[in-house]
């Protein structure tokens, strides 16, 4: 570097000083111009509504853009090379489960309990992504607790549990990002972004967009967690959320953006506003006036506004004396050091690699079937139905919905995503492969969901369909149905008043039943939700839940139909028995009285249909007594918990030990039961193995409503996967 080259353009140069250097060089046009995103051309999410948009190269960021390396690098060089100050654009994309290769969705992910799995295939998502398309920011993961399966957007989350959100938060933004501040300005790893900050997941019925109403407690119990998991792993970003919380709206919270993520967590990166989040202050009733959504919206902590341009007026609200400089300035300075930490000054320019040099490589394909298989539940299995042995079959009914649409395994976030049979086979192909020897009979049934299904078609009755399906049925020796959702049922205004199944699959199901006698009936469930069909499914002999697992999605339940792979999904998120039971999750606090009916028009016991964690498996697993002892030393271990796992079945298998506590007596009342940590384990048959937990001081404690924690002393009890437990005391 020459005397005369400025500091920001120096590698070497400490990145908070580098910082300071380029914003003492900017004008304040070019200040408001870095707190823009925007587009070029047509955005790609169906939901984000808008036209043709010309190139601004002085712009912070640019969002959605599916144009390929070549002609984004081409948009780039304008601003590195043709503007004042070469600051590079950071170029954003919902990289939710996949760029090109389609691995589950993030609900399915979750329950295979394997963060680690998580991260493997977010480091390939963010390797396409960047070699492919030149995507250097990602607006994932979204980490938000759901304890309501009617918000579409259960989708993209981890499920209903804290700790289960934390955990796969924390792999998430490791494998898109990378460890350390080092790694993260290597070319190939991308930002990621923590979405939605906070509480939309809360929207009052499920319905997308709406307000939540969510008490100091319940905020930091259930809600921020895993955002406070991903800022410490590193993310670098944050996307404030479409909620209006307690009545302020999230994108102009500050008590949310700077008192707690900036202040108490001590977060340096920085706030995007969710599409058009700034201007919708409006809708909310908050402000009609762009002035005051700007001001807001930035003395909040919210420091870019992507898509709707509101902060174009940033300039004038400064001369009129409305806006201080120096909160600009602290904007700037987040966008910028953002930029700098990923190293887009030394690296503007994405490699130009051709599409099927740089995307869908074998060991790509082989992430997407590890985490399809692991991530299936396997939710009922009467008198042994499964796994099948294809030898002993001569006929084999598929009937249903999703036989062969490849779409189905997809689900929301999937535009750039090839569903042909090359990339995506359908279930009708991989069983054709997995059942050589017998005859396929295959038979819709019903109407198919599609992304223009509307609840008419989906109830319409097709008696020609249903016949068709009775008639295959009783010719066969097995049925094998699918059901569920389409790929686009669930996802961003996905919101439903029922999860029940279509009336149209309801029929099918009484139907084939009814023409199947005592042969098995065998259904293959798709969705990005969890549904409640507790009535229709009965009749069903075995209910092997396939969420939408993407590009291994077909393989791996033919794997585990028939025994090739045991099934080890464990459910992230609670299945009601009904709609009306909702919410119904696994931390809910006690009710006054035990031993009474919930619901008079519920005849079952009390509970869901299938709870947290819950998953069978081919084989059997025991758990010996749990012991739990004071802590060899001081430290942040209070106690040491030990248990052992036997497989004491004929197949080799994996178990969750998940890790229930409860606390028997509390200042501030508690769960029936939190999570407080889990742990997957293989196991051959035979196999036992002993399982450990530090209980920490902190997974004692409890949360009040100003975020502190609060450590009683009193009696616990400690659950592993509520086959055994044990009772302690922590003394004063």
């Amino acid at each position: 570097m020459t005397q005369e080259t400025p500091i920001y353009k120096d590698p070497k140069q400490p990145v908070e000083a580098r910082v300071r250097d380029l914003l003492s060089r900017m004008t304040l046009e070019e200040k408001a111009d870095q707190l823009l995103q925007g587009l070029i051309g047509k955005d790609v999410n169906p939901n984000n509504l808008g036209g043709e948009n010309s190139f601004r190269p002085t712009i912070g960021s640019i969002l959605s853009y599916s144009g390929g390396s070549k002609a984004r690098n081409a948009f780039q060089r304008i601003a590195v090379e043709n503007t004042r100050l070469g600051i590079p654009i950071i170029w954003g994309y919902d990289v939710i489960h996949g760029w090109r290769t389609c691995f589950p969705v993030s609900l399915a992910q979750a329950c295979s309990f394997r963060p680690e799995l998580t991260e493997k295939l977010s480091r390939v998502s963010a390797l396409e992504a960047w070699t492919d398309g030149g995507v250097d920011w990602t607006f994932s993961p979204m980490v938000e607790v759901a304890h309501d399966p009617r918000w579409g957007r259960v989708v993209e989350g981890y499920g209903e549990d804290p700790v289960t959100a934390q955990a796969f938060t924390t792999a998430a933004v490791v494998g898109y990002q990378g460890k350390t501040p080092e790694e993260w300005k290597q070319p190939g790893y991308i930002a990621a972004c923590l979405k939605h900050f906070v509480g939309y997941s809360a929207s009052e019925g499920g319905r997308d967009y709406h307000y939540t109403d969510i008490s100091p407690r319940a905020l930091w119990e259930y809600y921020l967690p895993p955002f406070e998991a991903g800022v410490a792993a590193g993310a670098r970003t944050l996307m404030s959320s479409f909620n209006d919380i307690c009545g302020t709206p999230a994108v102009a919270n500050h008590y949310t953006e700077t008192e707690i993520l900036r202040n108490q967590w001590g977060f340096t990166g920085f706030i995007v506003s969710d599409w058009g989040g700034v201007s919708q202050l409006k809708a909310q009733r908050y402000s009609s006036d762009p002035a005051v959504q700007t001001v807001h919206s930035l003395e909040a902590g919210n420091d870019m506004d992507m898509a709707d341009f509101v902060f174009t007026n940033i300039p004038e609200l400064v001369k009129a004396g409305k806006l201080s400089i120096a909160t600009v300035d602290l904007a700037v300075e987040r966008v910028l050091r953002v930029k700098f930490e990923m190293g887009l000054f030394e690296h503007p320019y994405a490699p130009e690699v051709p599409t099927e040099e740089s995307c869908w490589k074998p060991e790509y394909l082989e992430t997407a079937l590890a985490a399809a298989r692991e991530a299936m539940v396997l939710l009922k299995n009467e008198k042994q139905t499964l796994p099948l042995a294809p030898s002993g079959l001569k006929r084999v009914a598929l009937i249903g919905p999703h036989w062969k649409n490849n779409l189905v395994h997809i689900g929301w976030w999937g535009a750039l995503v090839k569903d042909d049979e090359k990339h995506a086979p359908s279930l009708f192909t991989k069983a054709q492969e997995f059942f050589p020897d017998a005859e396929l009979v295959y038979e819709q049934g019903c109407p198919a969901p599609s992304v223009k299904s509307n609840l008419e078609t989906l109830a319409a009755r097709d008696e020609a369909l249903l016949q068709a399906a009775a008639a295959a049925a009783a010719s066969a020796d097995v049925i094998l149905l699918t059901l569920g959702e389409g790929g686009h049922q669930s996802g961003e205004y996905k919101s439903r008043r029922d999860i029940a199944l279509p009336p149209c699959q309801e029929e099918l199901i009484a139907a084939v039943r009814k023409a199947a006698g005592d042969k098995p009936v065998i259904a293959l469930v798709s969705g990005g939700r969890p549904l409640a069909f507790q009535d229709a499914a009965r009749s069903l002999d075995a209910i092997l839940y396939i969420w939408q697992c993407g590009y291994g999605a077909s393989q791996a339940a033919m794997e585990i139909l028939t025994g090739k792979v045991n099934p080890s999904g464990r459910l992230a998120m609670t299945f009601p028995r009904t709609v009306g039971q909702i919410p119904v999750y696994v931390n809910q606090h006690h009710p006054a009285r035990f031993g009474l009916n919930e619901y008079q028009d519920i005849p079952e016991e009390n509970g869901p249909w299938f709870p947290f964690g819950y998953g069978l498996s081919y084989t059997e697993f025991t758990y010996g007594d749990l012991s739990v002892t004071p802590a060899a030393s001081e430290g942040a271990a209070a106690f040491t918990a030990k248990v052992t796992v036997s497989n004491t079945g004929k197949m080799a298998g994996s178990e969750t030990v998940f890790w229930y506590l409860s606390d028997l007596e509390a200042s501030l009342t508690q769960p029936l039961k939190r999570v407080i940590a889990f742990r997957k384990i293989d196991l051959q048959p035979g196999e036992t193995r002993e399982v450990t937990l530090s209980v920490t001081r902190d997974m004692l404690s409890y949360v009040r409503g100003d975020g502190s924690k609060v450590l009683e002393p009193g009696d616990f009890i400690l659950s592993a996967s509520g086959k055994t437990e044990a009772k302690f005391t922590l003394n004063a």
